[in-house]
């Protein structure tokens, strides 16, 4: 049953939900405040609908008065995060509580609204929040921020706590499309040129990632019985991760498409043997001590390599042989940049990739496909080669019907002044 009092030229209406787990009463309230110009028949009438309204919404759930923003986000990480997400996607999630919960956690989950929202979203993109180097964030990571926020909601109204997203309101101001690091040909070559030096393990891994375009936890999940030897194949079946909590761990592919397998050439195949033998040799060396779980990547004693170390070892092997570091993921974008100029279809690229929708290639490799379609003009233009030969055979022909007319151009010149003024 609701309860009014009057609280200056407002009313508080006040409903018992009964006890928590604590044995402490659970209350939730609203503040009701007439419109000018109401009689007092009228604010009791419309008082007593609001009272009934109010206290139905609660005893439906449909009210949040008395929890916060942190606390909530903290049941959906419990509830639903922990149960349904990877675990390096709730580990990421966890990650964002740094900036959101200072900003917004403090506040009651209903008394939040758009516009805190996204005065929250735009000091990240205007103002510094980085916590490395002080800069401003970027688009991708307020998305990401705004994203975790639209959850928590979400997972609030199928609960029946709320009825409305704010999060559906607020917009991540768009920003100038950051073109892709990739590594140039030349920067490539250069790679290419003192690769011999590096140990077997990482002058694979760097010949593979570039052929196959596979993603790092994809490289790493990589083992021995996914290759195919016979008919040069790789099959790519689970991912490699790694948590704080968990440590180094095998999970499945990202997508059900980026399950895949897919062609290389002898050289690699001939590569991978030599690397197989060299392991085994080092596996007897060990002995008891070498831990056998068929990876191709794995650490001195053969326990799966941590995903760190593909990225230390590209970053030091760059800055050893003079070229810039371009992040070990511009591997895989480089792979598909060869693909696409090499008029490799938008399909073909997408399965290759191993992407659940082709929209998701589209969207990463746009500008690489617009250019690789300017080229189209060029080769046109080459396929039509011959209208150029007709075009200059009937220039030829022209400039052959006029021979002998003019004796020269100032005879013509004169010609066309007395055409003109009627000579």
């Amino acid at each position: 049953m609701a309860t009014i009092r009057k609280r200056g030229n407002s009313y508080q209406i006040r409903v018992s939900c009964g006890y928590d787990t604590s044995g402490n009463q659970v209350v939730q309230t609203m503040t009701w405040k007439p419109a000018d110009g109401m009689n007092k028949k009228q604010i009791e009438k419309e008082l007593q609908k609001q009272a009934i309204l109010f206290e139905d919404k609660c005893m439906k759930g449909q009210v949040t008065a008395n929890i916060k923003f942190q606390d909530f986000a903290e049941q959906w990480f419990e509830e639903y995060a922990k149960v349904n997400l990877r675990p390096t996607s709730y580990a990421r999630m966890k990650q964002l509580t740094k900036r959101v919960y200072p900003a917004i956690g403090h506040k009651r989950l209903d008394k939040i609204t758009a516009r805190d929202i996204q005065k929250f979203v735009t000091d990240m993109l205007v103002n510094g929040k980085n916590m490395n180097t002080g800069k401003p964030l970027s688009r991708k990571t307020a998305v990401h921020h705004l994203s975790f926020i639209s959850d928590v909601f979400s997972y609030a109204i199928r609960m029946g706590m709320l009825t409305d997203n704010p999060c559906r309101r607020v917009v991540v101001p768009k920003s100038e499309q950051e073109e892709k690091q990739i590594y140039t040909l030349d920067e490539v070559k250069t790679l290419y040129e003192h690769l011999k030096d590096e140990p077997m393990k990482y002058q694979v891994y760097l010949l593979l990632a570039i052929y196959s375009g596979f993603r790092r936890s994809e490289m790493l999940g990589l083992e021995w019985k996914d290759i195919d030897f016979e008919n040069s194949l790789i099959h790519v079946r689970r991912t490699s991760q790694y948590t704080k909590e968990k440590g180094i761990y095998t999970d499945t592919t990202k997508t059900r498409k980026s399950k895949r397998v897919s062609k290389f050439p002898p050289s690699i195949m001939n590569l991978l043997k030599q690397f197989r033998t060299e392991q085994a040799k080092e596996a007897k060396q060990l002995g008891t001590k070498w831990e056998g779980h068929d990876r191709l990547f794995t650490k001195w004693n053969g326990a799966p390599m941590n995903p760190q170390t593909p990225f230390e070892w590209l970053q030091g092997y760059c800055e050893r042989i003079g070229i810039p570091f371009r992040n070990i993921h511009s591997l895989r974008h480089l792979h598909a940049s060869l693909l696409i100029f090499e008029g490799v279809d938008v399909v073909a690229v997408s399965a290759d990739m191993g992407h659940s929708v082709v929209g998701t290639t589209l969207n990463l490799y746009s500008h690489m496909f617009q250019e690789a379609r300017a080229r189209n003009c060029d080769a046109i233009s080459n396929a039509l080669s011959f209208t150029n030969e007709v075009k200059v055979k009937e220039e030829k022909h022209s400039e052959d019907s006029t021979e002998g007319t003019y004796e020269d151009e100032d005879e013509q010149e004169e010609e066309q002044f007395g055409q003109v003024f009627g000579a």
